[in-house]
């Protein structure tokens, strides 16, 4: 039962199993998370990365503003896996448990949160920045800055979130 242990089916007494659905409450919990866990990994790469990472998140970065310049900044170029910025960086942590907690748990109910909301305000233009300046400070191998960049960013990303759950119960 790995969905189960991913978090991603409840067990209802005399009802049995069925897809969790995320509360506003809960996704604002996960953000809290993500923004530590992925500060933490941001920080380790600019310790860790070596120069082929480096290289391939470049030039990763250099397609995703391809596609922000392309559709006008209409959208940001949302994929997984080695396509994804933030999971580029969290494997070039180094470190297997928060690989594991991030890659293999918490992205997983993020999914699933896109999949249940597909109505989504994106601030692709900030966010493509914002990402170049956590490159860069992992590049010049600033741990404390890319960690404290790395943080503001899921925080803004939270933050959007919390203003749309206000928006939504008004």
């Amino acid at each position: 039962m790995r969905v189960e242990g991913l978090g991603l089916i409840e067990r209802i007494p005399h009802v049995g199993a069925r897809v969790i659905t995320l509360t506003p409450s809960k996704l604002v919990e996960l953000y809290a998370v993500r923004e530590a866990l992925e500060g933490m990994a941001a920080r380790l790469a600019a310790r860790f990365i070596n120069e082929k990472e480096l290289k391939e998140l470049k030039r990763l970065l250099d397609t995703h503003s391809s596609h922000v310049e392309e559709v006008d900044g209409a959208s940001y170029f949302h994929q997984y896996g080695d396509f994804d910025f933030h999971y580029r960086i969290i494997q070039a942590s180094r470190n297997q448990k928060l690989i594991g907690l991030l890659c293999d748990e918490l992205y997983h109910l993020l999914r699933m949160y896109r999949y249940q909301s597909p109505k989504q305000h994106a601030r692709p233009i900030e966010a493509l920045s914002e990402h170049k300046f956590i490159y860069k400070a992992i590049e010049d191998g600033d741990e404390e800055l890319a960690e404290m960049l790395m943080r503001r960013h899921i925080s803004g990303s939270r933050k959007l979130l919390e203003q749309r759950i206000a928006s939504e119960s008004d």
